[in-house]
C-alpha cells in the first residue's frame, strides 16, 4: 500500500467506521449466542481498496476492537466474548485478534489475485462473501481449539445435545453454532461489499479496466 494522500485519509476513515461499528450497536445485531456483524465491511472494503496491507491493518483494528468488547469496553459487549474473558483473557486475546487480521490479509490476496482474471464487480462480490466466510470458519475454529474444553463450550455442545468434541462434531457444532448467523453474513457482505466497490469506482477511489482492477494496492 503506498503512502499517498489518498490511502492514508481512506485508510483513516475505514478505521474510524470499523471502531464505531465495533463499539456501538450501529455495526451489529444481536440473535441469541452470538452477533450478526457487519465488522467486515470496512475490512473488505479496505482489501479492494488498498490491498493486503491495507485488509489487515483495518482487520487488526477489527481485531482490538473486539477484545475491548471482551472486558465490556464500548456500547455493543458480546457475551460470548465476556464469558471467555473470565476464563483465560490471553485466549480470548488471540481469538479475536489473530483470525481478523488474517481475515483482512487472505481477503486483500484473494482480490489481489481475482483482479487479474474478472471484472470489478464479481471480484467485490466474492471479497466480501470471503470477509464473512473466513472470519466465521477462523473464529470457530479457534474458539473450538483453545476453549473446547471450557464449560462454556462444554455447555454450548450440551445445548446442541453433542457429548464430545471430535473433528466431525467440531464440525458439527461450528455448523449449529453460526447457523443463520453466518448466512446472513455472508450474504449480506457479498452483496454490500459489491456495491460498495463499484461506488468507489465509479467515485474514481479504484481504477479499474477491462477484467482487471489496476488501482493501487499492497
Amino acid at each position: 500500500m503506498k503512502k499517498t494522500t489518498r490511502n492514508i485519509v481512506l485508510l483513516g476513515a475505514l478505521t474510524a467506521i470499523e471502531l464505531l461499528m465495533i463499539m456501538t450497536p450501529i455495526g451489529s445485531l444481536a440473535i441469541g449466542e452470538l452477533k450478526i456483524t457487519f465488522a467486515m465491511l470496512p475490512v473488505a472494503v479496505a482489501a479492494i481498496a488498498l490491498g493486503p496491507a491495507g485488509g489487515t491493518i483495518i482487520g487488526a483494528v477489527w481485531g482490538i476492537g473486539s477484545f475491548l468488547c471482551s472486558m465490556g469496553i464500548g456500547m455493543a459487549p458480546s457475551k460470548m466474548l465476556i464469558a471467555l474473558f473470565a476464563v483465560n483473557p490471553f485466549l480470548t486475546f488471540v481469538l479475536c485478534f489473530v483470525p481478523r487480521l488474517l481475515d483482512g490479509l487472505f481477503i486483500g490476496l484473494l482480490c489481489k489475485g481475482l483482479q487479474k482474471v474478472l471484472p470489478p464487480y464479481p471480484v467485490f462480490a466474492i471479497t466480501g462473501f470471503c470477509a464473512a466466510f473466513f472470519n466465521t470458519a477462523m473464529f470457530l475454529g479457534s474458539l473450538v481449539i483453545f476453549f473446547g474444553k471450557s464449560d462454556y463450550v462444554q455447555n454450548l455442545l450440551t445445548k446442541f445435545e453433542i457429548s464430545e468434541l471430535t473433528l466431525i462434531t467440531a464440525v458439527v457444532f461450528m455448523a449449529a453454532l453460526a447457523g443463520v448467523n453466518a448466512v446472513v453474513e455472508m450474504i449480506s457482505s457479498t452483496v454490500l461489499t459489491g456495491a460498495i466497490g463499484i461506488g468507489l469506482h465509479q467515485a474514481k477511489l479504484i481504477e479499474v479496466s477491462a477484467g482487471k482492477t489496476t488501482g493501487e494496492t499492497a
